[in-house]
């Protein structure tokens, strides 16, 4: 069943992860957007960060679930940015992504059945 995520980039300057490899590149909400929605539908972003780990063989693969149907929709408003996630992939999965893209730079709003 899948979820509706409401999150907000209060600064889309500052969402940025601790490991510039890993963290969000876009300037823009429609490339926020495409970014999060390409580590949701894919493994990239999990697999490279699981290369970083001490053992990577030790990482719990449950964390690189994806969604290829996965939708992220993003609109600016002044310095923010509102993403619209549609997903059924966990809070869990959704959180561990987001730390990687955004670090501490996001907030959740709301959570609705889509």
């Amino acid at each position: 069943m899948a979820t509706r995520y409401y999150l907000t980039l209060p600064d889309g300057e500052r969402a940025r992860g601790s490991d510039a490899a890993l963290s969000f590149r876009a300037v823009s909400a429609e490339g926020f957007a495409e970014e999060l929605q390409a580590a949701l539908r894919g493994d990239g972003l999990f697999e490279r960060w699981r290369a970083k780990q001490p053992d990577p063989d030790d990482v719990d693969p449950s964390l690189g679930a994806t969604d290829p149907a996965a939708t992220v929709h993003g609109e600016q408003r002044d310095l923010r940015i509102d993403l619209v996630v549609t997903t059924a992939l966990s809070g869990t999965i959704i959180k561990h992504r987001l730390r990687l893209l955004a670090g501490s730079g996001w907030e959740l709003r709301d959570v609705t059945a889509a």
